[in-house]
């Protein structure tokens, strides 16, 4: 289809989830195709500074952006513990090429989010301080928690132990995290959030993020129930909600768990009928939170699944149209700004 004309292109938008990786060598080792999610991202195998660059100005004004852990270039040399620290200095390394100035006022992975295993417990405190070191851009981590009873819902990459939220030993480690001031983004898909809640609640003045508002499925055992599962999916939205310590990111519908649109990868589906797929539960999270704790995201290049980048901040647009100046400043830079400690890139227009 042609390519759409960019909506309010003057927006400053800071981008708080997005990745970088090198999938080659684990898609040159698997049978193909095994599965939706990796199956979307063989165009995307390899994801660093060029492709991010080249995504985040295809018209749209991207000042600034976060780096989410996702398992990439861990430093073989480490201790498992502390393999981790090696994607934050990687991802430093990327931080460091865009702050050279070479490409502008542009900004990417100013803050970065890596990984930490929360399940050693006090000793996640060491491996903590070893990601601080690494990098001054180093905000916080996401341990994810997804996990469902049916193996080809998430497939042979992403399974987390049930209950993983709620283990001892992994709240141990998670207490670390507010003694270093560090953020939380949570992962899980709709019918854990209750596990996020119970987490949210024990801890109160923990920062947290959920990611993907909250990853309503509609794959595998899940498939056509989208419709089915939205009302107890709100309900659990606006529980999250009712806690101050956390924020909602708005994306992720556009991966292959979600399949909004199902005709992924690469569907070339316009921003008008994804923006009419995504709204219910984009609204449903603006509602329930305010714009002060809301934030679009990108999840590229993961959302590559629906939509191109610049059609998926175009979606984004048509969904807050009616929208304040400073709701959109809100939503689109101001909260990720909030959470992950930018405030210095919205003085850069």
């Amino acid at each position: 289809m042609p390519a759409e004309d960019i909506l309010e292109p003057d927006l400053p938008i800071i981008d708080p989830h997005h990745h970088l990786w090198d999938l080659r060598p684990l898609l040159a080792a698997s049978p193909q195709p095994y599965h939706p999610f990796i199956d979307a991202l063989v165009d995307a195998a390899y994801y660093t500074f060029d492709q991010l660059h080249a995504d985040t100005h295809t018209g749209h004004n991207v000042v600034g952006t976060v780096f989410m852990e996702c398992g990439a270039f861990y430093d073989a040399a480490r201790d498992d513990a502390t393999k981790p620290v090696g994607e934050v200095e990687f991802v430093n390394g990327v931080a460091a090429q865009g702050a050279s100035g070479l490409y502008g006022n542009y900004r990417p992975c100013a803050s970065i989010v890596g990984h930490a295993d929360l399940r050693l417990g006090a000793k996640a405190g060491d491996v903590l301080d070893a990601l601080m070191v690494a990098s001054p851009r180093f905000v916080g981590i996401r341990h994810a928690g997804a996990w469902d009873s049916d193996p080809e819902t998430l497939g042979p990459p992403f399974h987390h132990p049930e209950g993983l939220y709620r283990d001892s030993a992994f709240r141990e480690g998670f207490a670390e995290l507010g003694k270093r001031g560090l953020t939380f983004d949570a992962w899980v898909l709709e019918p854990q959030l209750g596990d996020v809640l119970d987490l949210a609640r024990a801890f109160p003045e923990q920062t947290m993020v959920l990611d993907h508002c909250g990853t309503p499925l509609n794959i595998g055992r899940w498939k056509g129930s989208l419709g089915d599962h939205f009302g107890r999916w709100r309900d659990s939205i606006q529980a999250l909600a009712e806690c101050p310590n956390v924020s909602v990111k708005l994306g992720g519908l556009a991966m292959a768990f979600c399949m909004m649109p199902e005709e992924g990868p690469a569907a070339g589906i316009g921003s008008d009928k994804l923006a009419e797929m995504w709204r219910p539960y984009i609204e449903t999270c603006i509602e329930a939170f305010g714009t002060s704790r809301a934030m679009f995201e990108s999840n590229y290049p993961v959302d590559q699944w629906g939509a191109s980048y610049p059609v998926l901040w175009n979606a984004f647009k048509r969904i807050t149209a009616g929208a304040s100046d400073t709701e959109k400043h809100q939503l689109y830079a101001g909260t990720a700004a909030n959470v992950y400690r930018l405030e210095h890139l919205l003085d850069v227009r």
